[in-house]
């Protein structure tokens, strides 16, 4: 417990930085992709290979607890399995990325990520933490789970939107509209979000706390690059959007 503390101290430390550095320098990915960043691959495969070991690694764990298993890791394991099989799999079926690539070192980033991201929360739902099988009629669970799939539908929700977009308009940029687009550049963020903050509150973990923290420190960076980037390149984008946050951000 001793190590698996330390190691989620010095995550929260390396989340904080990169935070920082996010803010000044947009991750070379997307409409950000930039040569100099060195090789890359197809988005469609680079965006498989690095959120899928979030979805075999947790199972790994389920398989490896398989004998001391209940209720309580049975249902974590679902929750999280609803995000990340999507994620990793359906998204990249359903986007619009023929034709682009995504960098080679992001995917080793993001893979890197996912792998100790997995172990943080693996760790905790099998090995370090306790509930009894009441936690799942809680109000931490009840309302984090609550959460969790407000989140979860804002994110694919706002997808979809995207998707269509381009099915609709062509390859490009253009300026989405209704839902929460009305409100802020980078609803789908906001989505996942909310979807960890939720995950935090039904876990109520440090690991899951760890994790809240990596998505902010990943996502509102990301969100200030990409809102920045549209009301320079897009004409007549709209000026009174927020980032991320509606009505704060």
């Amino acid at each position: 417990m001793e190590t698996y503390t330390n190691i989620l101290l010095a995550w929260t430390g390396i989340s904080l930085i990169a935070f920082i550095v996010l803010l000044f320098k947009s991750a070379p990915y997307g409409r950000h992709s930039m040569s100099s960043w060195g090789p890359s691959m197809p988005s469609r495969l680079g965006w498989i290979l690095m959120e899928s070991p979030a979805v075999y690694l947790m199972l790994l764990f389920l398989l490896f607890f398989n004998k001391s298993l209940g209720i309580i890791e049975i249902t974590f394991t679902l929750i999280w399995m609803v995000h990340y099989v999507h994620r990793s799999f359906i998204w990249p079926a359903r986007a619009k990325l023929e034709g682009k690539e995504i960098t080679l070192v992001v995917v080793l980033l993001a893979t890197l990520f996912n792998i100790v991201n997995v172990y943080i929360q693996g760790s905790w739902i099998f090995l370090f933490g306790s509930y009894e099988k009441e936690w799942l009629w809680s109000p931490f669970f009840i309302i984090g789970l609550s959460i969790f799939l407000m989140g979860l539908y804002i994110n694919i929700k706002s997808d979809n939107i995207l998707i269509k977009l381009r099915e609709d308009l062509g390859s490009g940029y253009h300026i989405p509209k209704g839902f929460l687009f009305n409100k802020v550049t980078n609803p789908n963020y906001f989505g996942e979000i909310l979807e960890w903050l939720g995950w935090f509150i039904l876990t109520l973990s440090p690991a899951g706390l760890v994790f809240f923290i990596w998505t902010m420190a990943n996502l509102i960076p990301r969100a200030k690059s990409n809102h920045e980037w549209c009301l320079q390149n897009i004409e007549d984008y709209p000026r009174d959007r927020k980032k991320i946050i509606p009505f704060i951000y």
